[in-house]
C-alpha cells in the first residue's frame, strides 16, 4: 500500500515512529532539506516523481499518497 511506504519514509526521514496519515509535514519539523531527502525515496523506492509544490500542496501522508497513486494512474 502506498500511505505505508510513504509514511515509512517520513518516519526515516523526520526521525520519528508516530507520523499519522493526517499529519501535517510541515508542523512535524518538515523543512525543505528534508523535502528534498523524501522526493529521492520517492524517486528510488516508489519509482514516482513528485514535484516540489506538490510536496507543498500534499502535506499528509493521506493527500501525498494519493497523488503517488494518480500518477501511477494510467489515463484513458
Amino acid at each position: 500500500m502506498t500511505a505505508d511506504s510513504v509514511r515509512a519514509i517520513w518516519c526515516r526521514e523526520l526521525g520519528r515512529e508516530d507520523i499519522a496519515v493526517d499529519d501535517d509535514f510541515f508542523a512535524l519539523g518538515g523543512q525543505s532539506v528534508i523535502m528534498v531527502g523524501i522526493q529521492g525515496a520517492f524517486m528510488e523506492e516508489l519509482g514516482v516523481e513528485v514535484p516540489m509544490d506538490q510536496m507543498f500542496l500534499n502535506p499528509t501522508v493521506a493527500t501525498i499518497s494519493a497523488y503517488i497513486e494518480a500518477q501511477r494512474t494510467p489515463t484513458p
